[in-house]
């Protein structure tokens, strides 16, 4: 695996040196178009409006259309955010972990000590498994500032990216609010079947179905020789390397810095609101300003206290997953 960003976890005046890998992969089968008639490939260009000519990606800028005026927005400018210069993960909380509902989950990504001593880390990762507890955390990553949840899976800190309070939807169907009468025998019936079919989720069982046809279909085609004498497609990966900015961050005495942290939290937790807590602006320890978008909330994590939820996120589902044969 390769790291995609280089920084270190901040919780007190404790820094965790880390470097972030991304967790998962994607092993569909990669398709792309191309014309019916002769099997040429169908490419897309980049071509400016105004003088018809096709741009390169290094001279192509981002910009905001209010619908009446135009914004362009360099790179320069987008590097001279606060957020983005920023190579820290700053903790702004510990919650109980079943109080994260699995809907907030985005992306998933591994964190590896980046210090000549893993002792901070590995601290930090049994302090989270013995109080049961997950880190909201706020960092910036490719340009846009993240809320995550950080947490513990088998012997490494994980990052889970949240998505804001406000990108998840209400699910309001008006068709639920009927009165449905469900009688005591189909109750039963319905947990007879359930328990015909329950097991232990062990994901190796399952497999996608549809990409293994999909290859069948593609060899037998290639064996045949249903193929055309085209240059090699190429694709671009999501993991691009973000740089190797950061520290080292080591704290030369942890229990220091640990006691230190606890005697600063504690006399200033009558006066901190808690609002500004939450935001990973100026109630953090880096001392940033806080997010725009963050400091528009209470919380930057929806708490449902009453519904059980895993602390792994469940892997998707794929289209015609089925399970293996015994």
């Amino acid at each position: 695996m390769r790291s995609i960003w280089k920084g270190a976890i901040t919780f007190g005046l404790v820094n965790v040196p880390v470097k972030l890998y991304s967790a998962t992969e994607d092993h569909d089968v990669s398709l792309h178009q191309v014309h019916d008639a002769d099997g040429g490939r169908i490419r897309y260009q980049r071509r400016c409006e105004i003088c018809g000519k096709v741009v390169d990606y290094e001279h192509i800028d981002k910009a905001f259309d209010d619908g009446d005026r135009t914004v362009v927005l360099t790179e320069d400018d987008l590097k001279s955010l606060p957020e983005e210069r920023s190579r820290e993960i700053d903790v702004l909380e510990f919650v109980p972990s079943d109080q994260l509902d699995p809907i907030m989950f985005d992306r998933s990504y591994f964190l590896e000590p980046d210090s000549s001593s893993p002792k901070a880390y590995v601290l930090l990762r049994r302090t989270l498994e013995e109080t049961e507890r997950t880190a909201i955390v706020h960092f910036s990553l490719r340009q846009k500032t993240r809320l995550a949840a950080l947490r513990v899976r088998g012997d490494v800190l994980m990052l889970q990216t949240l998505l804001w309070d406000d990108e998840v939807r209400e699910a309001r169907f008006p068709v639920l609010d009927q009165t449905v009468r469900i009688s005591s025998k189909e109750l039963d019936m319905s947990g007879s079947l359930v328990e015909s079919l329950g097991d232990d989720f062990d994901p190796s069982q399952f497999e996608d179905d549809y990409q293994e046809e999909l290859r069948k279909l593609i060899d037998a085609k290639l064996e045949e020789g249903e193929s055309l004498d085209t240059d090699a497609t190429f694709g671009r990966s999501d993991d691009d390397d973000e740089g190797d900015g950061g520290s080292d961050g080591e704290v030369i005495d942890l229990m220091e810095a640990l006691r230190q942290s606890v005697e600063r939290s504690r006399s200033a937790g009558s006066s901190r609101a808690p609002a500004k807590k939450r935001t990973g602006g100026a109630g953090s320890a880096s001392g940033k300003a806080p997010a725009e978008k963050a400091a528009a909330k209470k919380a930057p994590a929806k708490k449902a206290p009453s519904k059980k939820a895993p602390a792994k996120k469940a892997p998707a589902k794929k289209a015609a997953a089925t399970k293996k044969a015994s």
